[in-house]
């Protein structure tokens, strides 16, 4: 599949979700932009066309994040989470975060959190927790840590030369926090 066949089958329900998220028109196509460019570099490292409404809505997800972490707004991290559904029986790499955040000592949990979702700056956090920030940013490293090794313990993702986690989504039945 090519991206303008992408784009012509999805644009429009990526536009929907992301605006949903955003409230913004002028924002939304700009991160629409940003999602469509990082499918067209990647289109061809999905192997199972089969998952590519999830994974092109994994893209708008994360870069609907990444617009939130870099212009410091904050959300709802619940209100994300109640997104409608890609396809009811689809599962995704959310399904597993969520299954890896959940199993996470709170002592990882909170600082990951409040750092990489909420999007709040380590010594903000640390001050947020009442600790030092040499104990905060060492709690975030090691829930990224963690959160890695879950996604390689659940799915058979593995860590390339980068240190960047590679690899699909497992079906659920297969998935070790899921299923």
């Amino acid at each position: 599949m090519t991206t303008q066949q992408v784009w012509t089958k999805y644009a429009e329900d990526l536009k929907r979700f992301i605006f949903s998220k955003v409230k913004d028109e002028a924002v939304t196509e700009d991160i629409l932009q940003d999602s469509f460019i990082k499918i067209h570099t990647k289109l061809h490292t999905l192997k199972d066309l089969k998952k590519l409404k999830p994974w092109i809505f994994s893209i708008a997800r994360n870069s609907v994040l990444d617009y939130f972490k870099t212009t410091n707004k904050t959300f709802e991290y619940a209100n994300f989470e109640a997104e409608t559904e890609i396809e009811t029986h689809a599962h995704t790499e959310k399904d597993c975060l969520r299954g890896i955040l959940q199993n996470l000592p709170k002592k990882y949990r909170d600082p990951i959190f409040l750092s990489d979702i909420k999007g709040l700056k380590q010594q903000e956090v640390a001050n947020q927790l009442k600790q030092n920030i040499t104990t905060t940013k060492s709690q975030i490293q090691r829930a990224r840590k963690l959160i890695a090794q879950g996604f390689m313990d659940c799915c058979g993702y593995q860590l390339n030369e980068e240190g960047n986690l590679v690899g699909e989504i497992q079906e659920k039945e297969d998935c070790k926090v899921c299923g």
